[in-house]
């Protein structure tokens, strides 16, 4: 077994080989003056068992370019398989025809994913399930979960906690959270008038008392968040925190979130966190290394991967 990184995300990427104890492969990922991307994997890796860790976040058509031409050159270089480790899996908005004369992105870039030679995906928390039909070849839908449950547990007081969904797309994700923490759930109702808005309505189930608990798995603007956080402060919930599995955090985004009624904002380093994230007083990072890396290992030695989330 063989790991090798782009450069969306190399410190998850080195992470995942330290729990692994394995050193992340040598390969050269540059660009000519035009930004043509080249890539030269710098190793033999002929009938080796490859997985390439890349999370096609922004710039996301760079970050894409350089995990297709990586498998291919991984191909051609004679890997025996190849594995696309994608953390977060970008254009997953784009799962269906949202209108007339609209495409639908997902499926294109899991075609080119195969068309690239990739045998293999693994990703994190899709933003619909259904894209992992969208790949002609295996794919591995892990789930934050479990991590986002051990979290709450060790940070969060569970004696009057409540789960809640900011939008009734998210309640399947909700309703397994709350289940593993014995925890009630409620539901925030929200209308969308334009793309990146939206404004709460209502609230379902009694806030009242309760340290709220906001589950999703992406935040783009942080709008949807921030408005639900203010609705449940609003409705007497004695606190609202929120656990995100993919920080996107575009705009201004993280300032917004700084000045919010959130608590806390607990995201995942699917998405490599830049400076300002960092600097963020009310956010924090959790590591999914243990997790990939768990998973990789259970891949490269043909077991189960889903009995993780037992």
């Amino acid at each position: 077994m063989k790991l090798f990184s782009g450069n969306s995300n190399r410190q998850l990427a080195e992470a995942i080989g330290g729990y692994l104890d394995l050193p992340l492969g040598q390969a050269m990922v540059r660009r000519f003056a035009d930004q043509e991307i080249f890539v030269e994997i710098q190793e033999n890796v002929r009938g080796e068992d490859v997985f390439i860790v890349q999370s096609t976040s922004y710039p996301a058509n760079d970050h894409l370019m350089e995990l297709l031409i990586m498998i291919d050159a991984m191909r051609r270089a004679s890997a025996r398989r190849i594995t696309a480790v994608l953390p977060y899996f970008g254009y997953a908005r784009q799962d269906r025809k949202a209108g007339g004369r609209t495409p639908i992105s997902a499926k294109l870039v899991a075609n080119l994913i195969t068309e690239a030679g990739a045998n293999r995906v693994m990703t994190l928390d899709l933003h619909a399930g259904q894209i992992q039909g969208f790949f002609d070849i295996p794919t591995d839908n892990l789930f934050a979960v479990p991590l986002i449950a051990r979290d709450i547990k060790e940070h969060q007081d569970l004696s009057n906690l409540m789960v809640v969904s900011p939008d009734v797309g998210g309640v399947v994700r909700a309703r397994a959270l709350a289940k593993r923490l014995d925890a009630p759930l409620a539901i925030v109702d929200k209308r969308r008038d334009r793309p990146g808005e939206s404004e709460v309505m209502n609230i379902i189930g009694d806030v009242t008392g309760r340290n709220c608990i906001l589950i999703d798995d992406i935040i783009d603007s942080g709008g949807t968040l921030c408005n639900a956080a203010d609705a449940l402060v609003k409705a007497g919930a004695n606190s609202a925190s929120a656990y995100i599995t993919h920080g996107v955090l575009s705009g201004g985004a993280v300032s917004r979130i700084a000045a919010s009624s959130l608590k806390e904002l607990v995201i995942t380093d699917s998405i490599q966190p830049t400076k300002a994230i960092a600097a963020a007083p009310n956010i924090r990072v959790v590591t999914t290394a243990n997790l990939l890396g768990e998973a990789i290992a259970r891949t490269a030695s043909e077991e189960s991967v889903s009995s993780l989330f037992d």
